[in-house]
């Protein structure tokens, strides 16, 4: 599963279910002994979702290079979908973060040069840069079917789970920690997952906080070893490491979102249990029509 033993996949999900149990009982706790805004939070929280993003590039590179392979007719359809790729990757970035760049810049909506708005665009497109050069000299295009899986696979389960994810966010429309912080007595609008109150929400996010869409996209580097199962030099021992930075990552970006007091412990576990199941259902679909049993 994945590029990695099966048992590594029982782990993910035996940790996100003991997380949920966990917060379901202590969630208020967890967050009063844990949350704690610091700059380097801050940080995190604004810059770490680049490494996640990087597969968006890295699924359009497999997808050109098996399409490459098929022969010159898919060449712009290859090329295509390599820049699609590449958008995504800029795009959101951009959309989410581009704020934090832009001020960095100096810009100011209203009174700044336009240009210093592009070049928050820029900013990122040279960010991302590195991902499709480095993969086209790593892959091995001899299985093109399987590039084209994974390529495919990682696009359409990162659509996928994020549209579930802002589907159950307006299901349970669970009050964020920041918010309830605002509030004179915080535990008393307190509300575990399960005490839903449908379409809440709306276009408020403090009533947006279960699941965690964040970890939807941290999650997504779980990903990473079925991109290094396609390398050139690839073994069991770098997809078990690529697995290992992947629950690193993943560990310490659910904590982030603790810290930061944007989730409780069951929006995280949550957020990133639905999206690895999103992901294997998927992945497994496309490698199994491309013919591959990993």
């Amino acid at each position: 599963m994945f590029g990695v033993p099966v048992a590594c996949s029982l782990v993910v999900a035996a940790a996100c279910l003991a997380g949920i149990a966990l917060g379901s009982f202590m969630d208020f706790g967890i967050n009063e002994a844990l949350a704690n805004k610091t700059d380097i939070g801050a940080l995190f929280a604004t810059y770490g979702s680049y490494f996640s993003y990087c597969l968006y590039p890295a699924a359009g590179m497999c997808l050109f290079r098996g399409l490459r392979k098929l022969g010159e007719k898919y060449r712009l359809l290859a090329v295509t979908l390599l820049a699609v790729g590449y958008f995504l990757a800029v795009y959101y970035s951009n959309s989410y973060n581009g704020g934090k760049v832009r001020e960095l810049f100096g810009y100011t909506a209203g009174s700044s040069s336009a240009w210093l708005s592009a070049l928050s665009w820029l900013f990122w497109a040279v960010l991302y840069a590195w991902v499709p050069v480095l993969l086209n000299r790593l892959l091995d295009d001899s299985n093109a079917q399987k590039l084209m899986a994974v390529g495919a696979a990682i696009l359409v389960a990162w659509v996928l789970a994020d549209n579930v994810n802002l589907w159950l966010k307006q299901v349970a429309s669970r009050p964020r920690y920041k918010y309830l912080l605002t509030l004179d007595d915080p535990k008393s609008e307190f509300r575990a997952w399960w005490q839903m109150i449908p379409n809440l929400a709306g276009s408020n996010d403090n009533f947006k906080s279960w699941p965690s869409g964040n970890m939807t996209i941290a999650a997504m580097m779980f990903s990473l070893p079925m991109i290094t199962d396609l390398f050139k030099k690839r073994s069991e021992r770098l997809n078990l490491a690529a697995f290992g930075c992947a629950c690193g990552f993943v560990l310490l970006y659910g904590y982030n979102r603790i810290h930061m007091t944007n989730h409780f412990l069951s929006d995280v576990c949550f957020g990133t249990l639905i999206t690895y199941l999103i992901f294997a259902l998927v992945s497994v679909a496309f490698l199994k029509a491309a013919g591959s049993d990993d």
